[in-house]
């Protein structure tokens, strides 16, 4: 039996599912290449950006950032832009810029949680549908029934389980993987708005004194 026979079986309550599914991977594709073009080495990449701010080369150190529209370097650059404002101004600044990134970065995780929860419950319906038209049957044939006129019922039911199933469970596990690697990237943001500011105001002191 073909999958898609297999599927078929499964009635119309499969229909949703199958969108569910399809979703699940579209998403999942485009939230891993995502994350993985949004990926930086954070240490390397604020080192670097030491070293031109302490040879004074701001242009140089906003330009690098431009290079890689990235999260990391977007907040970096928000801060370069305010260098010669007050330590909160920068702080403020960088904190704007971080929220406008967080959104970016959890785009569709709604999406794939939604579907982790209801794919199952969407199971449930065609599960409870299929027996409903399995005892229709059995109350038109008053119990006199062969199983082959139960087929077509329980073949929803169970059809309908498995697919609910198959859908949420790639779901939930990948919401959790990228929920995962959103709150590493807000760490990253964190840590490096923090050395930002540092490497700043140690350059402005040296400057005044």
């Amino acid at each position: 039996m073909g999958l898609w026979t297999l599927i078929m079986k499964g009635g119309y309550i499969m229909i949703p599912i199958l969108i569910c599914g399809i979703l699940t991977l579209a998403i999942i594709i485009e939230r891993l290449i995502y994350t993985k073009n949004a990926q930086i080495d954070s240490e390397k990449f604020i080192k670097e950006i030491e070293e031109l701010l302490k040879k004074r080369k701001i242009k140089d150190a906003i330009e690098k950032c431009d290079k890689h529209n990235k999260p990391v370097p977007n907040i970096i650059k928000s801060g370069l832009v305010k260098l010669d404002r007050t330590r909160d101004e920068i702080k403020e600044t960088i904190n704007d810029t971080a929220n406008h990134q967080i959104p970016e970065l959890e785009k569709y995780l709604g999406i794939l949680a939604t579907i982790a929860t209801v794919a199952p419950l969407l199971g449930l319906l065609g599960t409870v549908t299929g027996m409903i038209k399995a005892f229709m049957v059995i109350e038109m044939k008053e119990g006199l029934v062969h199983p082959g006129e139960l087929a077509r019922g329980i073949w929803e039911a169970l059809v309908t389980t498995v697919g609910g199933l198959v859908v949420a469970i790639p779901a939930y596990l990948a919401y959790n993987y990228f929920v995962t690697r959103v709150n590493n990237f807000i760490l990253d943001m964190e840590k490096s708005a923090t050395r930002l500011i540092d490497i700043i105001f140690l350059i402005k002191s040296e400057d005044e004194e």
